[in-house]
């Protein structure tokens, strides 16, 4: 009886250090998965466009899983993967001193740019996914979507989105926000 009381207090033992290993493994694979870089400018951006962020970590992460000098198959670029052309705009319309597109893959230049573009659909569109869908979809494409019955009832809100990889994009970017907030406990 002793024997069999000692074995089964050892295998309880050797359970619960097997549980906490695998735990401590999956929060450590979780957060290379879910990495913060980045971080004075990330907060610095969030600050100065408020803005949560996780969202800015979630839209790096999704865009270009923090690869700096990633270019899409469309010639999106960096890491919060701009197209030229909208860079020069964001520039142009938001910054007192523009920047030239040939730094469009410097961290910081990337991550402002692309966290006030976020801020200025933010503003224009006020629902988190929509603005979401309209970083990848382009604001014009959304304001069609908006004013069509079909994708929304109010004009502010998509209660469909029509193209599947828009619709795909939200998804991840909410998905890897929650990830970020529940990871790290950052807004």
């Amino acid at each position: 009886m002793k024997r069999r009381l000692k074995q089964t207090i050892i295998a309880v033992v050797v359970l619960l250090v097997l549980g906490i290993v695998a735990r401590i493994a999956y929060s450590a694979y979780i957060r290379a998965v879910y990495p913060i870089r980045y971080e004075d400018i990330v907060t610095e951006c969030a600050a100065e466009y408020e803005l949560p962020p996780s969202l800015i970590y979630a839209v790096i992460h999704t865009e270009s899983h923090f690869k700096e000098d990633a270019v899409s198959r469309v010639g999106a670029k960096g890491l919060m993967q701009l197209m030229d052309a909208t860079f020069e705009w964001i520039q142009e319309q938001h910054f007192d001193e523009p920047i030239s597109v040939d730094r469009i893959l410097e961290p910081s230049v990337n991550i402002h740019s692309g966290s006030k573009l976020l801020a200025v659909l933010r503003t224009l569109f006020t629902h988190t996914e929509t603005a979401l869908a309209a970083y990848n979809a382009g604001s014009g494409t959304v304001k069609k979507w908006l004013a069509d019955t079909q994708y929304s009832a109010d004009g502010e809100t998509l209660t469909v989105i029509p193209y599947p990889e828009t619709e795909h994009y939200v998804e991840r970017v909410l998905q890897a926000q929650k990830r970020y907030q529940t990871l790290y406990e950052i807004p």
